[in-house]
């Protein structure tokens, strides 16, 4: 199955002009690996079966919450690689959720098969290369709520070997591992348990890392004294405090600690946690939030972590990938080199998993 799309390496111009950008930015970024450390997508396929290979519009609310992303639309924003994300349903009983998983899995290894002329699932930065010189996106799995593992954790040997990019401990609520972020949260920030500590080291044998979006301050900080000081970091989708306070958002403590292991931190688009609360803000309060990792870490620590389709209000000029390059114009215009820029466009994040999985 091939998938139609226009391709605006044909006319940069154009594409420009479209988006009311530089043809500067636009040269920049279709020169540039640009990957997503996050992408939800996935979900609104288990939810009302929405077609990842279908060109979707903006959907019954404008491309809020959903209909933000789907393969034609990566295709023709040369979306180079993305992280696309199993997201586990808490209010499902324990006992169900890895066989859940594993039918998840496999489905969606069964939906990038179909497109396989144009997509390619990849484990490691040299199948990113090779996916990419076949002129493929390159798309990393991973699981967002470790409590798919709640029941078993041994759940995890029977997952094909480096399948699995990554996996949050936590997500909206807390589970057997630890504490959630979310105010929701029942009672006071108790950190990691002791089975939530033992995961951590279980998935970094495996050499999978653990993503540490959504979970408490304190877990957080257990996180970090307990895993393997050998491997990077990763925050794949989150905002920072030091551009606008927030709980979902890392302090700068977090964000040294981030960097001070070579990790990488993901920008995420939520309107409300980047400081733009009502209906939507703009591009600029990404850039807000990048600026500020890089004034406190530097350049080589802050990816691109847009959380689309995962119920999110993205900024308006924000809502899909084919508005991408806007982030590029935003962060020429603030001074931003283009080595920084690349950087924070996939650079960077390929960097952290060459670092564990080469």
């Amino acid at each position: 199955m091939r998938l139609e799309y226009v391709d605006h390496r044909q006319d940069p111009g154009a594409w420009a002009k479209q988006l009311g950008i530089s043809r500067e930015a636009v040269d920049l970024y279709l020169a540039s690996e640009v990957i997503d450390l996050h992408l939800d997508s996935y979900i609104w396929t288990r939810v009302f079966g929405y077609d990842l290979r279908e060109r979707h519009d903006e959907g019954l609310f404008g491309a809020r919450f959903y209909s933000q992303v789907d393969f034609p639309r990566i295709l023709e924003s040369q979306m180079s690689g993305g992280t696309w994300v199993i997201t586990t349903n808490p209010a499902r009983a324990a006992s169900e959720r890895a066989t859940v998983f594993h039918d998840n899995l496999s489905n969606l290894l069964g939906i990038f098969e179909s497109v396989s002329e144009q997509f390619a699932v990849v484990r490691s930065v040299s199948e990113y290369r090779a996916a990419r010189a076949r002129k493929k996106h390159a798309a990393f799995l991973a699981v967002q709520g470790g409590n798919a593992f709640d029941a078993s954790p041994d759940v995890l040997d029977r997952v094909p070997h480096l399948a699995i990019l990554r996996v949050t401990l936590v997500h909206l609520s807390s589970s057997s591992f630890g504490a959630t972020s979310s105010p929701l949260r029942t009672g006071k920030d108790e950190g990691l348990t002791p089975s939530g500590r033992e995961m951590v080291r279980r998935l970094e044998s495996k050499k999978i890392f653990c993503d540490l979006a959504h979970v408490s301050k304190k877990g957080f900080w257990d996180a970090v004294e307990e895993h393997d000081q050998s491997m990077p970091l990763l925050v794949t989708h989150t905002g920072v405090s030091g551009a606008f306070e927030h709980w979902r958002n890392l302090d700068d403590d977090q964000l040294r600690a981030v960097a001070d292991s070579g990790g990488t931190v993901g920008i995420m688009y939520q309107s409300s946690f980047l400081g733009d609360p009502y209906l939507g803000g703009s591009a600029a309060r990404v850039v807000d939030h990048i600026e500020h990792v890089i004034k406190t870490v530097g350049e080589d620590h802050v990816s691109l972590g847009s959380d689309w389709d995962g119920a999110i209000l993205p900024p308006r000029d924000l809502r899909s990938p084919l508005e991408l390059p806007r982030l590029v114009d935003i962060m020429l215009s603030r001074g931003l080199s283009t080595d920084a820029v690349q950087k924070v466009l996939g650079q960077s994040f390929l960097r952290v998993v060459a670092a564990v999985r080469g």
